[in-house]
């Protein structure tokens, strides 16, 4: 089964961390670039990070130099480690296959000021 699960979200006060996790399952995940998506209430759902299959990254300012994407192919997961968190980052960040229109269901982040 073709499927992406993430996990890790909860519940942090501002300037705490949190690490999610996407596992990739049903296609070859070592030849896929994946990303990381964000969408908060009310809001446009938002790219929060890119990982290629050689391992490099690229983020928006607007996260840039607080959240790090990683991947392990041995695991088929990709990670994002998110630091230094704000009210504002407050969504449900969501795991993408790059290159098809793959989404996992979801994760919920949420951030107290």
């Amino acid at each position: 089964q073709v499927q992406l699960v993430e996990s890790g979200g909860g519940l942090v006060q501002a300037g705490g961390s949190l690490k999610l996790s996407c596992v990739a399952s049903g296609f070859i995940f070592v030849v896929n670039d994946m990303a990381w998506y964000r969408q908060a209430p009310g809001k446009e759902r938002e790219w929060v990070a890119t990982i290629n299959v050689s391992g490099t990254t690229n983020y928006p300012d607007s996260v840039k130099g607080r959240f790090t994407m990683s991947r392990d192919n041995a695991k088929n997961t990709v990670y994002l480690q998110m630091n230094s968190l704000k009210s504002e980052d407050t969504a449900v960040y969501y795991c993408k296959r790059v290159r098809a229109n793959l989404w996992g269901q979801g994760t919920q982040v949420t951030v107290s000021s």
